[in-house]
């Protein structure tokens, strides 16, 4: 009943490029469906990755900013140590407990060997005072120590050259400019 009309002409060329729709037109566009389905497919899977990939940093950053904050504050709080322990009031008062005392007035060699200045010796400490070792931090507590024996001064000649520990001139003494 439904029979194609004979085509004359052009249409019958144009007609002989195309082939008549058939099976043949359905088994043509199958692989170009299933190659859009997999590149589809395989895009979101890889967005997914993605997607993972970028929510992981994320957390790892927020992990790293924390300990940053972290060390930051550490850093602040010994920086106040050294600040404290820096200031002259403190390193004074360290330098009493080690046994040192006040210079005075300095005194300088010129090139040549010639002393400018009075030069003195530093003021003496007194005996009652107890040095500790710069590890020890606790309050100052009057230690119990036993008397050491000391050389009498009959033990050394009279005419000795060797000055007593008392009189002797302190090899600590700082070189001004170092």
């Amino acid at each position: 009943m439904s029979r194609k009309p004979e085509l004359k002409g052009r249409a019958a060329r144009l007609a002989r490029l195309f082939p008549a729709a058939g099976g043949r037109g359905q088994a043509a566009r199958t692989p170009f469906v299933l190659l859009v389905v997999l590149l589809l497919g395989g895009g979101l899977i890889g967005l997914l990755v993605l997607n993972s990939a970028l929510s992981e940093g994320s957390f790892k950053l927020d992990d790293l900013q924390k300990e940053t904050k972290s060390l930051t504050d550490q850093e602040q709080a010994l920086q106040r140590d050294i600040d404290s322990y820096s200031a002259p009031d403190a390193l004074q008062r360290r330098a009493r407990e080690l046994g040192m005392v006040p210079g005075g007035d300095p005194a300088f060699l010129d090139p040549d060997g010639t002393v400018k200045g009075v030069p003195g010796a530093a003021a003496e400490r007194s005996s009652t005072e107890y040095v500790r070792p710069p590890e020890a931090m606790v309050p100052l507590v009057a230690p119990s120590v036993t008397p050491t024996p000391t050389a009498t001064p009959t033990d050394a000649p009279a005419n000795s050259p060797m000055p007593t520990p008392s009189t002797a001139p302190s090899s600590a003494t700082p070189t001004p400019g170092r």
